[in-house]
């Protein structure tokens, strides 16, 4: 069974295989979660001064709005397609990007010297290292069931989803396909011009 995929370009020597340049998607996810769980652990320490701890927590919500994004569009729908009998993790993944939502709404709306705010960072972090380890469990098998090419082009999809993803946490908003691929881009845009207008960081190589 393969990921219903647009062919890639003609290329001379049509009979060689060929790997397109990019990374895969197992290797994008996986060094996605590791960036957002080393940030989410030093959010939640005590010892981190305010002024740290509120672009910490701009840029997990960001770093997570997106990653949510990316698998629901690609990872979900290339694990049902490739592991049938990881369905149901697929649909428990699903449901944590959903409580994750949530968590990451609440703590947005969070002021880090309201009381209320360790405690939705700690929400957000133990839901963050769940999730990151029922997402190893999706990527290692299908690291196995798909092809090198396969795995690259969902990686350069995933990338280019990041790009135009929601920046902060839309829990009403489609979870599925088409909406999502609709939807999202739209929010994200929202979402960037709010980011720009307030000085808002997002990416975790800028802090």
């Amino acid at each position: 069974m393969t990921v219903p995929l647009p062919p890639l370009p003609p290329l001379p020597g049509d009979d060689v295989e060929h790997v397109p340049p990019g990374r895969s998607l197992v290797d994008v996810l996986d060094d996605q979660l590791g960036t957002v769980t080393t940030l989410v652990d030093e959010l939640r320490a005590d010892d981190t001064p305010d002024d740290r701890r509120k672009q910490l927590a701009d840029v997990v919500v960001a770093e997570l709005s997106r990653q949510v994004s990316a698998e629901r569009q690609y990872l979900y729908p290339t694990v049902r397609a490739l592991l049938p009998e990881s369905d149901a993790l697929a649909a428990s993944g699903g449901a944590e990007d959903a409580a994750l939502l949530r968590a990451l709404k609440d703590l947005d709306g969070t002021s880090v010297t309201d009381p209320a705010f360790q405690g939705r960072v700690d929400q957000v972090a133990d839901l963050v290292h769940q999730h990151a380890a029922d997402t190893a469990a999706l990527l290692a098998p299908l690291r196995e069931a798909a092809t090198d090419e396969q795995l690259i082009r969902l990686g350069n999809r995933v990338e280019m989803v990041k790009e135009a993803a929601p920046t902060r946490p839309h829990p009403g908003a489609p979870a599925g396909r088409p909406w999502n691929a609709v939807v999202d881009p739209a929010l994200g845009v929202v979402d960037k011009a709010r980011d720009l207008l307030t000085g808002r960081t997002t990416y975790a190589e800028d802090i």
